[in-house]
């Protein structure tokens, strides 16, 4: 694999791979975890994500909250199965730019 064909432009925005990153150890986690975790407004938030669900890397569920009284409704986020591989993808490009293209070239 090579370096350009593994790194993401999409994912690489700072807060874009922090969500990954996040999504990627887990099964699913919720919007408002996401949120607080990285100190971030929900529209901020928003943004990155509809810029990943458009790529096809992320989705999302909403489903009602039993410890609700209200209507309200708890967004679940995950990483789909194209996010985790361009994700991985994304970070062995990382690697391999951090390591020297030296380092893993065939013809060092």
């Amino acid at each position: 694999m090579s370096a350009e064909g593994g790194f993401s432009e999409v994912i690489h925005a700072p807060l874009r791979l922090r969500i990954c990153g996040l999504l990627r150890s887990v099964d699913e986690l919720d919007f408002a975890v996401l949120r607080d975790t990285f100190g971030v407004s929900d529209a901020t938030l928003s943004k990155h994500l509809k810029t990943l669900a458009d790529a096809g890397f992320v989705s999302s569920t909403k489903t009602a909250s039993a410890a609700r009284g209200d209507s309200r409704r708890i967004t679940w986020l995950r990483l789909t199965a194209e996010g985790k591989r361009s994700f991985d993808d994304h970070v062995r490009a990382l690697q391999q730019i951090a390591a020297g293209f030296d380092a893993v070239s065939p013809n060092a």
